[in-house]
Parts: structure tokens; sequence; C-alpha cells
């Protein structure tokens, strides 16, 4: 199964709403790796890596976020650096 790498920038309203919460758990859920946090702009950012089909169905459960969230728009970008990672984690 090819393994994929995908970074995304979430805005809106997804801070102080159980997004980076959200993410995490539908990450483990899917059995991606990568991590994600919040930016200083109030957006959050995120980088999944695992086989294709389940970084698209993460793709789409974050376009959706939690019930409390307002995604306004997502900025994907493919592929991108080496570095692999063993679980998927929230960073502070």
């Amino acid at each position: 199964m090819t393994q994929t790498r995908v970074a995304v920038i979430v805005e809106g309203r997804v801070q102080g709403v159980g997004f980076r919460h959200f993410t995490y758990k539908t990450a483990l859920r899917l059995g991606l790796t990568g991590w994600v946090r919040n930016l200083p702009d109030g957006a959050v950012e995120a980088v999944a890596q695992g086989p294709q089909e389940k970084i698209e169905e993460w793709l789409s459960a974050l376009k959706e976020g939690p019930p409390a969230s307002r995604v306004e728009g997502l900025t994907i970008r493919r592929g991108g650096s080496e570095e692999v990672f063993d679980r998927f984690e929230v960073r502070f």
C-alpha cells in the first residue's frame, strides 16, 4: 500500500472548539501518523502520513470539523519532508 504525506492549514473557527483533539482522534482511527498544532494566527496546522485513501478520508473529516467549529478553508500541500512519524501527536 502506497504511503503518502500531506500538510494542511485549516482556517476558520478552529481553536478553542476541540479541533486539535478531533484531528488527533480521526487520525488515530484511520491509522495515520503525524501531528497537529495551533498556529498564532488562529489557524490549525497538521501533517499526516499513511495510505492515500485514508489521507483523503482524513481530509474530508477536517473539512467538516467537530460540531462547534466552522471550517472556512483548507490549504493542502502534498508530499514534503522525509521525516518519518511513529505515531500521531498533538504539539503545543
